[in-house]
């Protein structure tokens, strides 16, 4: 059996009916995996990611992280249909939801602060996934300076170590990871239920609702799913104030905010290295002053 005959096979199961693809076209999936819309004899369509077959675990956390936000009722989601491997490689098919870029930025915002609301008993999540293709760790804990410091901060720095990042900024950040609680003036962060890889990439309307998809779900501090929406940019400044206006920020989170996206930072040296070995370097440097 085929790939396309695979992921038919389990459209058809999932569904409940018959299913058969007539067309099939590439689309954006980007950086990590190749992604196509399928076209059913029935009309409908199907928005299937791919990847090797030892990726499977990956997609099925991905699928149980697009449940949890959708379970919110707060964003929309493309719901996910079914998860497989077969002939080498390993699937996601999802809703195919048509988006576009534009949108009521401020309704995202209120959105984002709604998702926030909905909070677990413990940082972390039941399950680990993956930060693009990197494992993200999300065992639970109940002190979430630890948890970020350990799941988060020296996970990144030790792979990074690994990939050839220099031993002096791994000793920077092994440093900032002893003191971390000097960032955290008087705010106790609670478990909110966070995207977790919050950049405009991966958010977008459909039929004016706002749209998240791509997450790397856990249970953390708010701040860092907003932290994220700095980091590369895209967001108006509307979905900033309504947010703000929703539910307001420590005074704190400008400092805060710059630990949050140092692990995203990391997480691209260990992806794509370049340029962000030095952007590592200059974050870690800036941090460790806020701590003086």
């Amino acid at each position: 059996m085929s790939l396309w005959d695979g992921i038919a096979d389990a459209i058809a199961k999932a569904t409940g009916g018959p299913f058969q693809i007539v067309a099939r076209s590439e689309s954006g999936g980007g950086c990590i995996n190749r992604a196509y819309v399928l076209t059913g004899s029935d009309g409908t369509l199907w928005f299937v990611k791919l990847n090797r077959a030892n990726h499977l675990a990956m997609f099925q956390a991905e699928a149980a992280g697009l449940d949890e936000i959708r379970a919110s009722a707060t964003f929309r989601v493309p719901a996910p249909l079914c998860t497989g491997s077969d002939a080498g490689e390993s699937w996601l098919v999802m809703e195919y939801l048509t988006l576009t870029g534009q949108g009521d930025a401020a309704g995202f915002g209120q959105t984002l602060a709604g998702l926030h609301r909905h909070r677990a008993a413990r940082f972390g999540w039941h399950i680990d996934n993956t930060i693009g293709a990197t494992p993200q760790p999300n065992q639970a804990g109940d002190d979430w300076i630890d948890f970020w410091r350990d799941r988060r901060l020296l996970h990144q720095l030790q792979l990074a170590a690994s990939n050839g990042i220099g031993r002096h900024v791994v000793d920077r950040g092994e440093l900032l990871a002893a003191n971390l609680a000097g960032l955290f003036p008087g705010y106790r962060p609670m478990p909110c239920l966070l995207h977790g890889d919050l950049w405009s990439g991966n958010a977008a309307y459909s039929d004016g609702r706002p749209v998240v998809f791509d997450p790397a779900v856990y249970y953390g501090d708010r701040e860092a799913d907003l932290a994220m929406t700095e980091l590369f940019g895209g967001f108006a400044p509307d979905f900033y104030s309504a947010y703000r206006e929703s539910w307001p920020l420590d005074a704190g989170y400008t400092v805060r905010r710059e630990l949050y996206n140092l692990y995203h930072v990391i997480n691209h040296f260990n992806l794509f290295g370049g340029g962000y070995g030095p952007q590592t370097a200059r974050m870690l440097d800036a941090l460790l002053a806020d701590l003086r």
